[in-house]
This record gives structure tokens, C-alpha cells and sequence, in this order.
């Protein structure tokens, strides 16, 4: 089976003024809560766990934290105040423009977008980084922030999943098998309903994060874009693709060497993450399986 990788290349500079968010400790989280956090189903945590000033995470298991667990301890109380450190920087940016209503169906630039009201997303909502790995897309939402079922934020031309920041005024609600990406930092709740995947964070100063079978995936910046690979896939049950890695061959092929924590994303499929032992990758889809490749993987770049 042969799969073709395509390399994003930096085309031109992002014209934003926007301004990557520090997140300090709460970055290590894949869901933090203020008051409680609860899960449903078979969800699978890529980072922390932690809830503070709360006491109170439900649901794991059957949920699945691959990271720690922080309960109203110290390093939870740590992260709540980074998070609000982060939250005050990401509403104080200046905007570049203005937004309302529904967003599905539009391509957006790096840049601070700011709504004075409730968001939402229908469809597609496409980010395009225009070649910079370094774009950042900050969204500063007035009050809700709601995905319709199904839709999806996708990335274009080397956006990256951790340069995407949610300020939400209110709560964030994430409807049935929404494809999510970015850091949502909610003044209040997030929900995150059955099938939904975020790429990135779910973090809420003063509420709760209700979960229901979903799947969290790390959202680690790079100086070079994600590698885009495409080939033919089935589920198994194991969590990781031990070494040896996949043969390669062709021009800038070892790239695909994972010697850094790039995510490689599978649009539509699944995201593949390194993780310990070095060398291992961790293998998510949407749907919440455990994708595999059929058999020893050939890549060649083009």
C-alpha cells in the first residue's frame, strides 16, 4: 500500500496582528473545569484531566485520561489562574475584524476576530495560514459560542491547530460529531456532545466541561507545518503504532520521521501524535476508533 505526503511550504506571512496565547500550565490540559467535569461513553484524553476550584470529575472511566489527573490540587489551581491570565490576553487583543452570526461556509486569514454576540458553525469553517506555520487565529465571541451537528473547522495551507484560540464570553457548546479545533478558554461551561473530536483544549474558568464520547488530541506547535498523509486505513483496537517506523523513500521523506511532536493530521481520518516510549505514535479518528494501516506503510513525498 502506498501513501502520498504533501508538504505544506510557507508561502507568504499571515498579515494579522494577533499574538499566540501563553496558556503557561493549562496547556498541559486536554479538559479543565471550574466547578465539575463530567464524561459519558469511551472518551480519550490526549492531555490532563483536572477541575479546581470544583471537586468533582465523573466518568473516568470509562473515559481514558493519557495524561494526569488533577483534582483541586495545587497544579489545578495553577493552571485555573494561568487560564485566566490567558483569557484576559486573548480578549484584549485588538481586532482585525468583525464577525457574526454563522461562520460555516467561510475561509478566514490569521487574524483577531471579534463577535459582540453569540457564534456559530455550520459546515465548514475553513482557517488558511496562507503557508506561515506561525498564524495565529485568535476569536473573541461576546456571548455562545454553538456548532451545528457534523460541522467541521478545517486548516489550510499549514495552519496549525495550537495557533487557533476561543475567548468565549459565555459557554461553548460543541454539537453531535463536530470535527473542533483550536484552545477553547469559556468564562463559563463547554459541552462537548456525543462523536464531537477537538484537536486542542477544552478549558472553563468558572463552570463545567460535560464530555460524551470524544476525543482530545494534542495541539503542539511546530516551526514547520504539519505533514498531510493520505492512504487507505482500517480500525484495530491497539493505542499505538510501535516502531519500526514507516519505510520512505522519495525527496524530504524524513520529515515523516516524527522526531519532533508534530501531529500529523489524517483529514477525516485520524491524527497521529508521538508519544512514549520515543519512537511510538498514538492514532485517533473522529469516529473515536483506533485507525491502523493495513499493512508495513511505503510513503513517498511528492
Amino acid at each position: 500500500m502506498v501513501g502520498v505526503v504533501a508538504l505544506s511550504l510557507p508561502v507568504q506571512s499571515a498579515y494579522a496582528t494577533g499574538t499566540a496565547v501563553d496558556l503557561g500550565t493549562s496547556a498541559s490540559y486536554s479538559v479543565l473545569g471550574g466547578q465539575s467535569v463530567t464524561n459519558t461513553g469511551s472518551s480519550v484524553l490526549a492531555g490532563d484531566l483536572g477541575v479546581s476550584p470544583g471537586t468533582s470529575i465523573t466518568g473516568f472511566p470509562p473515559g481514558t485520561v493519557l495524561g494526569d489527573t488533577h483534582t483541586t490540587d495545587a497544579h489545578a489551581s495553577q493552571a485555573q489562574s494561568d487560564l485566566g491570565i490567558a483569557y484576559n490576553s486573548a480578549a484584549s487583543q485588538a481586532s482585525d475584524a468583525s464577525i457574526s452570526d454563522d461562520l460555516g461556509g467561510s475561509t478566514l486569514l490569521a487574524g483577531v476576530y471579534t463577535a459582540s454576540s453569540s457564534i456559530g458553525v455550520t459546515g465548514t469553517l475553513t482557517l488558511d495560514a496562507e503557508g506561515d506555520p506561525d498564524a495565529v487565529f485568535i476569536f473573541q465571541i461576546g456571548s455562545t459560542l454553538i456548532t451545528a451537528p457534523n460541522s467541521t473547522i478545517s486548516l489550510l495551507n499549514g495552519a496549525q491547530s495550537c495557533n487557533v484560540f476561543w475567548q468565549v464570553a459565555s459557554s461553548a457548546t460543541l454539537d453531535t460529531n463536530t470535527q473542533f479545533v483550536g484552545t477553547i478558554m469559556a468564562l463559563t461551561s463547554i459541552t462537548a456532545n456525543n462523536g464531537t473530536t477537538v484537536d486542542g483544549r477544552a478549558l472553563a474558568r468558572n463552570g463545567s466541561v460535560t464530555l460524551d464520547t470524544n476525543t482530545f488530541t494534542n495541539s503542539v506547535c511546530e516551526d514547520t507545518p504539519p505533514v498531510t498523509l493520505s492512504a487507505n486505513w482500517r480500525g484495530f483496537s491497539d493505542a499505538q503504532w510501535r516502531p519500526p517506523l514507516p519505510r520512505t523513500r522519495g525527496g524530504g521523506s524524513d520529515a515523516l520521521r516524527v522526531r519532533k511532536a508534530i501531529p500529523i493530521r489524517l483529514p477525516g481520518l485520524a491524527t497521529l501524535t508521538p508519544v512514549d516510549p520515543p519512537g511510538s505514535i498514538r492514532a485517533v479518528s473522529p469516529s473515536g476508533a483506533v485507525p491502523m494501516p493495513t499493512a508495513p506503510l511505503t510513503l513517498s513525498c511528492q
